[in-house]
């Protein structure tokens, strides 16, 4: 339902706001692999029960790989709207993105444990598929951050280099 909702949203503001051609692939990569770990869940994706078997795992890391990504591929979008929209430049062009990622993926953990409680508090840590991690939604949340650092980053390298932003050419 996410991933309709997603693109409701974006067809809805399009006129008011376009991404460019890069952050629209970054969206949709990113919805790709979401609607994947929907389609199975995300603790019995069989390209994450591969690695699962192929590297010794003792989890199905693809729910993590999605986590990662969704810092590495959204906050490049989440930098267009804070140069374009909000008129953020320099240094806090890449720090504010960086920090949208990590609120918004701290939220969604944070809710998705209030419906674990809510909807069946005795199977509350299977719900939010932590496959027996503690830990899994701390760890969840430094994923997404480390992959939307590693997209400032990069974003910031390739500026650097062409002295001028990626989404322009």
């Amino acid at each position: 339902m996410l991933v309709f909702a997603w693109v409701g949203v974006l067809a809805a503001t399009h006129r008011r706001f376009l991404f460019s051609n890069l952050s629209y692939g970054l969206m949709a990569a990113f919805l790709v692999l979401h609607a994947v770990g929907s389609h199975y869940t995300y603790s019995a994706v069989p390209l994450g029960a591969w690695l699962q078997e192929a590297l010794g795992l003792g989890r199905n890391h693809y729910d993590r790989a999605v986590h990662f990504a969704f810092g590495a591929l959204l906050a490049y979008p989440v930098r267009e709207i804070v140069l374009r929209v909000l008129h953020v430049h320099r240094v806090w062009s890449y720090v504010l993105p960086t920090l949208v990622i990590l609120a918004v993926s701290s939220s969604y953990e944070i809710i998705e444990s209030w419906a674990a409680q809510l909807v069946a508090p005795e199977v509350g840590i299977a719900y939010v598929g932590a496959q027996g991690d503690v830990w899994d939604g701390q760890k969840d949340m430094t994923l997404a951050w480390a992959g939307a650092i590693l997209a400032m980053v990069v974003t910031a390298l390739r500026r650097r280099q062409t002295g001028r932003e990626p989404y322009r050419g």
